[in-house]
């Protein structure tokens, strides 16, 4: 009898030490003011950074080297480009891709504590750089609009520059504002401000995609960073009634509206609907498994701007159905593991470092999605190119940026998981 009850309290300890130790290898992450809960870590493992996504982001890119070419091989032909070679766009993609991974390399060694102190000066620098490039003799006019600003080897885009400018300060402003984040005066109507500004001097280049990805941006890390619920609709509904009233007072904006409906018809088949029209005449020509690599016949001089905000139009064309799905897997897998970065650097109490990474996922994911949905005629026709892929040495640059932020945050969650210190 003895020996029955000490075998059952050595399995009773057994098991009372094993849930010890699992309690203790959870984290604590707050869910108020006052209390905590403790979730179960993500498995670390020996790489100081996610390999995974590092290699989907070569993946995307080593794709869109492939299909910039195959896009804009026929651009030479066009009076526009003739003194272009066929191969222009291609080695200018490939020159913004190294040129986007050696800054990315240099981002990657910025630890987030000096990010998190700099946020304000980089939002300032951002501010002048939308400032400038309205400016007739600094900033470059390409149809109709002035979005660049000539660096010799570059022309570059400071709006791309604000989104993650943006984004870095209010992750920065969330922090700071942690203890009044129930108040709108205080809370929620700084930031709202410093979005207006900014929405101000996008809309006067015009730039409206940009100034849409900042306003996601923005109230996405207001949301996550613990806003009210109530204060977050009221700020969805003043942004909806907003980029309304933009619409309802500029008429080629509701042009655009009108041809999206129906781009086909007599009216906007040779107008505003005409790269929807074509767009969507390459995916049902792509059909489920597409033409072939070089087959489209939409991007020779059909699909305007096929190389840069219609390229999955392409893709679709040539890869049909299925290079379309893979398109959208690799980055709906993207963004949720940036997420999840940014959840665990949450749960390890790194709140900055946690609203910046589910920024970047947000940036991504909603630029994805929005490109995505242009070009399958789900969505208005909007100037916004497909992240990582598209041509653009402005959007791959900042994009390389961000991404390597967030490898620097899975880095020092790995880091702290480890016992060691950030």
């Amino acid at each position: 009898m003895s020996e029955r009850a000490t075998s059952f309290g050595q399995r009773l300890w057994g098991a009372m030490g094993q849930f010890t130790r699992a309690a203790q290898d959870a984290l604590p992450v707050r869910t108020s003011s006052s209390e905590f809960v403790r979730v179960k870590p993500l498995a670390v493992r020996e790489m100081g950074f996610d390999q995974p996504l590092v290699w989907v982001v070569v993946a995307l890119m080593a794709w869109s080297l492939v299909m910039v070419y195959s896009a804009s091989v026929a651009l030479p032909d066009n009076p526009r480009f003739a003194r272009y070679a066929s191969t222009h766009f291609l080695w200018r993609h490939a020159f913004s891709i190294a040129m986007g991974s050696v800054a990315a390399l240099l981002a990657f060694q910025v630890p987030l504590r000096t990010w998190e102190r700099a946020a304000p000066w980089l939002f300032a620098v951002a501010l002048v750089l939308l400032m400038l490039v309205l400016i007739p003799f600094i900033g470059k006019g390409v149809n109709g609009a002035r979005r660049w600003i000539s660096l010799g080897v570059m022309n570059f885009q400071p709006s791309e520059l604000a989104k993650l400018a943006v984004l870095i300060y209010a992750a920065d402003y969330m922090v700071r504002k942690m203890d009044v984040k129930e108040r709108f005066f205080r809370a929620v109507l700084p930031m709202a401000a410093a979005v207006f500004v900014v929405g101000m001097l996008l809309l006067a280049e015009p730039d409206m995609g940009a100034f849409m990805v900042i306003v996601v941006i923005a109230m996405g890390i207001l949301f996550l960073g613990g806003v009210n619920a109530r204060m977050f609709f009221l700020m969805g509904a003043l942004v909806v009634g907003a980029f309304a009233m933009v619409i309802a007072t500029s008429p080629w904006r509701r042009e655009r509206i009108f041809a999206y409906l129906d781009p086909f018809s007599e009216d906007h088949a040779l107008g505003k609907g005409y790269q929807l029209s074509h767009a969507l005449i390459a995916f049902g020509r792509g059909e489920v498994f597409g033409v072939g690599l070089g087959g489209s016949v939409e991007k020779l001089h059909w699909l305007p701007e096929a190389h840069t905000d219609f390229l999955l139009a392409v893709i679709g064309e040539e890869f049909g159905l299925v290079g379309v799905l893979v398109v959208i897997a690799l980055f709906m897998w993207l963004t949720r593991r940036i997420m999840h970065i940014g959840r665990q650097a949450i749960a390890l109490d790194q709140v900055f470092a946690g609203l910046v990474a589910q920024g970047v996922g947000l940036w991504i994911g909603f630029q994805a999605f929005i490109n995505i949905g242009v070009n399958l005629g789900a969505l208005p026709t909007k100037g916004l190119t497909l992240p990582l892929m598209s041509y653009g040495g402005s959007a791959i640059l900042m994009n390389l940026i961000a991404l390597a932020i967030v490898l620097r945050i899975d880095f020092e969650n790995r880091q702290l998981m480890r016992g060691g210190r950030v």
